[in-house]
């Protein structure tokens, strides 16, 4: 089986940098989409004050009301918890029924599933690339692009026929924990950290 968003062979729907990703989106949404809220609605203004004014006479919104009917955190909320009541109803059928919608709450739950998700959940590549939409949109709002990946160097883990596997390794911003794209070990502790520092080519010894 291959990763439900790039030709990595997988165990289950999604590769360890995919899930990675899906992690760190969904552990961002909550406060990016607080910002978005503040960049829309100008700060004299409170949700409340807002008034459609699309065909009717009289001025116009200072805020631009195509991007507030499409990203706000109510439409980030109302996506975010239809996917927590899928998967609610598929792992736990017997609970009751799923608690009401909270974008901070069911992005926490949803990280808290993501090792079944990836395992177990056939459209996890859907709900992977619906976050990154939801980031996506909410970035474009802020005006803050989302980080490139940072080069750390070659992959210094010694593959089964004693070669070094020296693929490029990278991450994001704050990210603790990746895993080489070809040969899957995992960089997660000091140790690991330093050994990836430690041993590129041309360090010194």
């Amino acid at each position: 089986m291959t990763c439900s968003l790039c030709p990595r062979a997988v165990d289950g729907y999604l590769c360890s940098r995919h899930r990675d990703k899906l992690s760190a989106q969904l552990r961002g949404l909550p406060e990016l989409y607080a910002e978005v809220g503040e960049c829309l609605v100008p700060r004299r203004s409170g949700w409340g004050e807002i008034v459609a004014t699309r065909g009717a006479a009289g001025p116009r919104s200072p805020i631009d009301e195509d991007i507030l009917d499409t990203v706000n955190w109510a439409v980030a909320s109302e996506v975010i918890h239809s996917w927590r009541t899928d998967i609610r109803r598929l792992r736990w059928p017997h609970r009751g029924s799923t608690p009401p919608a909270r974008l901070d709450a069911d992005c926490r739950w949803l990280v808290q599933e993501l090792d079944w998700i990836v395992a177990q959940y056939p459209p996890a590549g859907e709900l992977a690339r619906e976050v990154r939409t939801l980031d996506q949109q909410a970035r474009s709002v802020v005006g803050d692009p989302a980080p490139r990946p940072q080069a750390l160097g070659s992959c210094v883990a010694q593959l089964s026929s004693g070669i070094i596997c020296g693929a490029a390794i990278s991450r994001l911003p704050g990210q603790t924990r990746i895993t080489c794209p070809r040969c899957g070990y995992p960089y997660e502790n000091e140790q690991d950290w330093l050994a990836l520092l430690r041993f590129q080519p041309g360090a010194a010894a």
